[in-house]
């Protein structure tokens, strides 16, 4: 939908009137405006007005009556109007201001021109007027739709100022490149470098909401590579700063584990929405740099990497204010198992090897797989495709060993009633521990499943454990 026909909306003519009616000049402005120009679907409706923008809302509001909510904000001077699923944001023009050690303005009514120079970026200080004199005029004081047209994230005042006042603006300008697959601006970007530092001003849980936004883009890879290259990664992130480079001893290096990262996160987008599973493509070699060991004989190691990367994921998560329940355990554990599929194609695939990755990984061995599957990045072709061939053959061992078992776990081949009369015991827990080791060993494949078999497994766990039985099942088997 362009602007012309998003304007056809009966909302815009709606405040518009209501708008007109108080006197007030009235202006679309901001990501929506941005949204409809660049053709991204977009709902939320930020409108500016010259004077009260909660007087508008609650205008508006009124007019629109019933299923209609408002929510009022006075300390911030705005309002929240909900009608069915949209979603329209009041707010009076304004000027800001900042002190150095915070990025909460001082804000003051102002003008249309200075509500748009207070924006964060070109793109985002675009204004559509309402009101029925000029209705569809757009206001772009700073070639925001030039910006769009040349994909550029650039903004509207001096970036240094910019970022300085408002630290958060560098990662935004970052999320918008990522989500928009657009450029940031030369003199922008060299000013998110020369200003970095002060991103420590800001709060982890607003850091955090542009962190998964970024994780949310289509090629998120975008976002991180922008961090590392501005210097904000190192004040964010540190352990995945640290990935970048290669360490070279006797002629032999390491690849860059920040780059095979970048590359992992996007093979597992690609294959997924999960968030989370994106985060531990994210972190699934964060163990590295502290494991790192140079062997003459057998070049650089990174043993335990795994298990050290785990335990660094809840460390990182505790940090950041990311979720500390079912999703921090979820990314910790497919960091702890990501070597496993790989270790089993390497190896010879038995029915154990595969039964303990599906115990270990449970409902989580698909993420698994993907995970798996996206950190084989090697440039060597032939190897690439030997390695993707036996993750299938690997995954229909999965579901051959799962229909198995399904069989198996049906029922024991001698019952509790048959191992009590064999040994002379009484229901207890003899008889719980000869069921569940003669289950457990037929899942395992430790026994055939028959009932010679596991009579003669119950003859040797009864041996160990000093019982005798009170005659020859096999023998009985056979008569």
């Amino acid at each position: 939908m362009n602007l012309s026909e998003s304007l056809k909306k009966k909302i815009f003519r709606t405040v518009g009137e209501l708008a007109d009616g108080l006197d007030r000049e009235c202006y679309a402005v901001g990501g929506y405006v941005r949204d409809i120009i660049i053709g991204r679907p977009s709902k939320d409706i930020d409108f500016v007005t010259v004077g009260s923008g909660i007087e508008l809302a609650e205008a508006v509001a009124e007019a629109l009556g019933r299923h209609t909510s408002l929510a009022v904000f006075r300390n911030y001077g705005t309002a929240q109007v909900k009608h069915g699923d949209l979603e329209l944001e009041f707010v009076g023009a304004r000027r800001e201001s900042y002190r150095r050690d915070s990025r909460n303005p001082i804000v003051e009514d102002g003008t249309l021109e200075e509500d748009l120079a207070r924006r964060d970026f070109t793109i985002n200080a675009l204004a559509v007027r309402v009101n029925a004199e000029d209705f569809g005029e757009v206001i772009d004081h700073y070639d925001g739709l030039g910006d769009i047209e040349r994909r550029i994230i650039r903004t509207p005042l001096d970036p240094d100022i910019t970022f300085s006042d408002d630290p958060l603006r560098m990662m935004r300008a970052i999320r918008f490149a990522t989500q928009l697959d657009f450029q940031i601006h030369h003199d922008t970007f060299e000013a998110i470098r020369r200003n970095a530092e002060r991103i420590e001003i800001i709060t982890k849980e607003r850091i955090k909401d542009e962190l998964f936004k970024i994780m949310a883009s289509p090629k998120p890879s975008i976002g991180w590579k922008l961090l590392l290259d501005c210097g904000l990664l190192r004040f964010i992130l540190p352990e995945l700063a640290r990935m970048r480079g290669i360490d070279l001893v006797d002629g032999r290096a390491h690849k860059d584990n920040f780059y095979h990262t970048m590359a992992v996160l996007d093979g597992v987008a690609e294959a997924s929405d999960n968030i989370y599973l994106r985060w531990a493509a994210l972190l699934h070699d964060i163990g590295k740099p502290v494991t790192k060991h140079y062997d003459p004989a057998r070049g650089w190691t990174f043993h335990n990497h795994n298990f050290i990367g785990a335990k660094m994921v809840k460390t990182i998560f505790r940090r950041m204010k990311f979720p500390l329940g079912a999703e921090m355990r979820y990314v910790a554990k497919l960091v702890e198992l990501h070597m496993r599929p790989i270790a089993l194609v390497e190896d010879e695939v038995t029915d154990s090897a595969v039964r303990r990755l599906i115990h270990y990984a449970e409902e989580d061995l698909d993420d698994l797989m993907i995970l798996a599957r996206a950190d084989i990045t090697s440039k060597d072709s032939t190897r690439k495709a030997r390695y993707l061939a036996n993750f299938d053959l690997v995954e229909e061992k999965f579901r051959a060993t799962n229909a198995k078992d399904f069989e198996r776990n049906r029922k024991n081949p001698v019952d509790g009633t048959e191992i009590m009369a064999l040994f002379g015991l009484c229901q207890g827990p003899d008889v719980g521990f000869f069921t569940k080791s003669l289950k457990q060993a037929i899942k395992d494949c430790e026994i055939d499943d028959n009932r010679p078999a596991a009579f003669a497994y119950l003859l040797q766990l009864a041996a160990e454990k000093g019982i005798s039985p009170l005659y020859d099942p096999l023998a009985a088997e056979n008569q």
